[in-house]
């Protein structure tokens, strides 16, 4: 109880990325030897979360020979998912004895035959390796005289501890816990993660639906709404995360494709321009006629908001994080989708509890038909258009986007009494206040400037700095986008420290973690240690899955370590958004 209150205070924090898949050769390396007793000392040496069956191996003289297998000595398997395994590489001592008489050195060809799998689900094809040995057979007979039972006999029972990520922590949290109890704690990690940025963009969303559906909203059916929104939106994310752990992909550029991305923000401007009175978005009168008369009066509403919730959470959708991740690699490593997706599914149900609250205070404190009604409405349609245009931050220019933003400032204050002379006194301040931001961010996108939050800063006297310190007020990353350009650039810097960078353009707690981590001066300095690369995710090409895929990585924003030996630490990995202090400390400890 106390490791999973401890995952659960920390799972935002540090995050972890699934292990890669490895090539049949890198899983697997057969090896056989003949020593002076003339056996056949036999191993499998396996790569990294490989397993082999017992009960897949086989060993055979297949020539005639005159000589037979006497007896195999194993060391000690042991129980894994209901099969006899062997977690380390196994050593098999092969005793031979004469099946005729022969004499002198024979020439023996000896098989070993073998199938195992990999701990993220991965079971590879039954593999057969041939050895040809010269036995000496007059030898071959001494060593059969003195055997004795039992002495040759090899015991493995090696029980390596290692070092696990948040991500790989938390999915040993799974596979080790109880159903109800892990359950709870994914709903706890869900209630965690409503507290950062990544459902923010729903808030609006949920509120607009509710307000959208007038006065006449009783409390117990913007609940019911809510709930509708919630549980289309967990199911649609369970859905997403069971396929991405199964098949390894990456979950947040499933739909971020442009087409994608304009779509949605079509649809959100749509809903905004209902909400401020161009038209009513509602079914046929036909159809709503059809279901009044079947008494399902309320059933078209909820499927609509239905389909808001389940292509809010595929699309606007919440950041990779520990507990996703952790998930993730249990349904990878373990194929069990049912545990991994119920998991998924109470940690989406805790995202929105705060959600469902929202709706509900929506529908309880709706004010009274009037002018306050038209005016709650158009603000929430100005919600609207700021999340269309925070979508399309991903595939459209900051210079752009900064623009945008500037033009819904300016007509939002115009409409909220900037300049009306009898409009109250704190509406009429609120909307002067928007107003000089949004006109500050206009003459800021003419000037060249890019920055939302400092979108004057270019009126400063320029100051004349030289080349080498103008860089050095960055971090200097070089990017890839494919597995060999890696490849090139950690074999040129072996020996070094490396950091991997997994980001993208649409990627919006990359963006957070480039203004206020790796700007922060003391990670600067320390990662100044370290050779910086970053890996370009944004259009999600065959290349870019295939790096992703080697890595374990699911969705950006990922950090990866390499040793000195351009091994992977990966008890040091990180998913998703880490604050200065703890980034400093993170790389502290490497």
């Amino acid at each position: 109880m106390k490791k999973l209150l401890l995952l659960l205070v920390s799972s935002i924090l540090l995050f972890g990325a699934q292990p890669k898949f490895l090539m049949p050769e890198e899983a697997f390396n057969p090896a056989a030897k003949l020593n002076d007793k003339m056996q056949i000392e036999a191993t499998i040496e396996l790569g990294k979360d490989i397993y082999l069956y017992e009960d897949a191996l086989k060993f055979e003289i297949k020539n005639q020979s005159g000589i037979r297998i006497k007896d195999v000595k194993k060391p000690k398997s042991v129980e894994h998912h209901g099969d006899m395994v062997y977690l380390e590489s196994p050593i098999f001592i092969i005793s031979l004895e004469k099946e005729t008489e022969v004499n002198g050195l024979v020439s023996v060809e000896f098989e070993l035959s073998y199938q195992g799998c990999s701990e993220q689900g991965l079971c590879y094809e039954p593999y057969t390796e041939t050895f040809v040995f010269e036995v000496d057979s007059a030898k071959l007979a001494d060593s059969l005289s003195k055997e004795k039972s039992g002495k040759e006999k090899i015991e493995v029972n090696i029980e390596v501890k290692k070092e696990l990520s948040e991500s790989d922590s938390i999915a040993d949290t799974i596979k080790e816990g109880s159903i109800a109890l892990v359950l709870l704690t994914f709903l706890g990690f869900g209630l965690l993660l409503a507290l950062t940025p990544c459902t923010f963009p729903m808030i609006p969303i949920i509120s607009g639906i509710i307000i959208s559906q007038g006065e006449g909203i009783t409390t117990k059916r913007a609940f019911m709404l809510s709930l509708v929104y919630v549980l289309a939106m967990a199911v649609a994310y369970t859905i997403a995360g069971v396929l991405a752990g199964l098949f390894g992909s990456n979950l947040q550029a499933a739909l971020q494709a442009p087409w994608a991305i304009y779509t949605f923000s079509a649809i959100f401007v749509a809903l905004a321009f209902s909400m401020f009175g161009f038209y009513e978005l509602k079914l046929p009168d036909s159809f709503v006629s059809k279901i009044s008369s079947n008494h399902h009066t309320n059933r078209g509403g909820y499927i609509g908001v239905a389909v808001m919730g389940f292509l809010s959470a595929l699309i606007v959708g919440p950041c990779v994080a520990a507990p996703l991740a952790g998930a993730l690699v249990y349904i990878g490593q373990t194929g069990d989708a049912l545990l991994g997706g119920a998991a998924l599914f109470a940690m989406s149900m805790g995202m929105g509890v705060p959600l469902i609250l929202v709706g509900v205070s929506a529908g309880k404190f709706m004010p009274k038909p009037g002018a306050w009604m038209t005016m709650v409405s158009a603000i929430f349609g100005v919600m609207m258009l700021g999340v269309a245009i925070w979508m399309l931050e991903r595939v459209l220019d900051s210079y752009i986007i900064m623009l945008l933003y500037s033009i819904l400032g300016i007509g939002f204050a115009v409409y909220f009494g900037a300049f009306e002379k009898d409009a109250h006194t704190f509406r009429k301040s609120t909307a002067i206040i928007v107003f000089i931001y949004s006109l500050s961010l206009f003459i800021g996108v003419l000037g060249g400037s890019n920055s939302m939050t400092k979108p004057l800063e270019f009126l400063k006297p320029s100051i004349s700095i030289s080349s080498d310190a103008a860089l050095s007020s960055h971090l200097k990353f070089e990017k890839i986008t494919s597995i060999k350009e890696l490849d090139k650039i950690l074999e040129a810097n072996r020996g070094k420290k490396i950091m991997l960078d997994f980001s993208a353009e649409w990627c919006a707690v990359c963006k957070e973690l480039d203004k206020k981590t790796f700007s922060n001066e003391a990670v600067k300095e320390k990662l100044g240690e370290y050779v910086l690369i970053q890996a370009d995710v944004t259009q999600n090409s065959k290349e870019q899955k295939e790096l992703s895929k080697k890595y374990g990585v699911f969705g950006p924003p990922v950090l990866i370590f390499f040793d000195k030996e351009l091994h992977v630490i990966e008890s040091k990995t990180i998913v998703g958004f880490i604050e200065p202090e703890k980034f400093l400390e993170h790389l502290s400890s490497i």
